[in-house]
């Protein structure tokens, strides 16, 4: 039975952890061939390394999303490589929390760094390498559509990713190329529970607070989010294009 991105060559940015390894990993099991990146070589290893192990194709290379320097030498080894890129998950990024206030321009400076700066190149140095019917998915968040106390700055640069979407399907409509923004709500991995700091109880204390906003009853895991990507990078989405899918058990939506 074929699987659903069979023959396809992917790349997943910040896959060293969280959504972007369980995407990785599912876009691998589906039969993608998956480039991989994250700034820590050592972790990087270690997701390449459980991708093979698996039965998938996995290539790692250590890049920060934000270094267009590392961006371009990205690409050049995925051209020199193989030659065309048809799923590009844009998933690099992260954020802290400071109440107005309190923001600091290096908190600023940082967290639209990453998920602003480094989706907008990510994705404008991909176009030469994308062909038509290939699938850009952004990494979007609930936040981007919701009030959060002490997130408005992480809040602010999901809500500029989510109009990236809707603007870049308008530039890329000759090419055929689909971009849609995949937005997770409260996702068990190491980016939340860290947001409480380093004590276990606190780390608990958050996810059940979380929990108790979805309604669904529970927060979600990695890999119910990388199965949504797999719907979005492979051919069953090939008429979605510029959406916002919210894997979210529905925090956002009352």
């Amino acid at each position: 039975m074929s699987r659903k991105l069979d023959g396809k060559i992917a790349l997943v940015t910040g896959a060293t952890s969280g959504i972007g390894l369980a995407a990785a990993k599912r876009f691998a099991a589906e039969g993608a061939a998956v480039y991989l990146t994250g700034r820590r070589q050592s972790e990087l290893e270690a997701a390449v390394t459980a991708i093979r192990d698996a039965g998938g194709t996995a290539t790692g290379v250590q890049a920060d999303s934000s270094n267009l320097a590392d961006l371009d030498r990205l690409y050049a080894r995925i051209e020199s490589e193989a030659g065309r890129l048809d799923v590009l998950y844009a998933n690099a990024g992260g954020g802290g929390m400071l109440p107005l206030g309190a923001i600091t321009e290096e908190q600023y400076e940082d967290t639209f760094n990453r998920n602003v700066k480094g989706v907008l190149f990510t994705v404008q140095k991909a176009l030469p390498l994308l062909g038509r019917g290939a699938s850009v998915i952004l990494a979007g968040s609930t936040a981007g559509s919701m009030g959060t106390a002490a997130f408005s700055v992480y809040s602010a640069s999901k809500a500029a990713v989510r109009n990236f979407a809707r603007s870049w399907i308008l530039d890329l409509k000759d090419r055929g190329i689909r971009v849609n923004t995949l937005s997770p709500g409260p996702i068990r991995t190491p980016g939340l529970v860290g947001l409480a700091g380093p004590d276990a109880a606190q780390q608990e204390g958050l996810v059940d607070y979380l929990a108790a906003q979805v309604p669904l009853g529970r927060v979600g895991d990695p890999d119910e989010i990388a199965k949504a990507a797999v719907f979005l990078a492979s051919d069953d989405s090939s008429f979605v294009n510029g959406v916002e899918l919210f894997a979210d058990g529905g925090m956002a939506q009352v």
